[in-house]
């Protein structure tokens, strides 16, 4: 990832892994949060498609049509939270970078729940390219 600044502007290249644009599933029940972390990925050069809940993100996997670089996961959603998505999507053996988002992250025995469900790492909402890009940077040195 390079970033360059000259004066006011900050210019980020796409983030591509594997000679190809980062594709990333967002999950997430809230429509706001979706559309933010749409655009921090947007703004990255990489494409997004977004569940809204844990059952949506597994069911795209279980149609065998997805295939991502990285999950965005929420920890709390109806029908199904992240901490059981996850769960399940590991037993798929799907072996995207997970990232949990959420507003527990400092809940240190919730963070370690999700954590063991299979995250790669987990994140305090607000979601931002300063908190994220470090975790994509590694991903495609990977």
């Amino acid at each position: 990832m390079a970033t360059t600044s000259t004066g006011d502007i900050e210019k980020t290249k796409s983030v591509e892994v594997k000679n190809k644009k980062l594709n990333v599933l967002i999950v997430d029940d809230d429509t706001l949060t979706r559309k933010l972390h749409e655009s921090i990925i947007k703004a990255i050069g990489g494409i997004s498609q977004t569940a809204k809940n844990g059952e949506e993100a597994v069911n795209i996997h279980r149609d065998g049509n997805a295939s991502f670089d990285l999950i965005l996961m929420d920890k709390e959603m109806p029908q199904r939270d992240g901490l059981s998505a996850t769960k399940k999507l590991r037993e798929m053996k799907v072996t995207s970078m997970i990232i949990g988002v959420t507003s527990l992250a400092d809940n240190e025995e919730e963070r370690k729940a999700f954590m063991e469900a299979g995250l790669n790492h987990c994140l305090a909402k607000p979601l931002n390219k300063a908190k994220i890009l470090p975790l994509i940077k590694n991903l495609m040195e990977a």
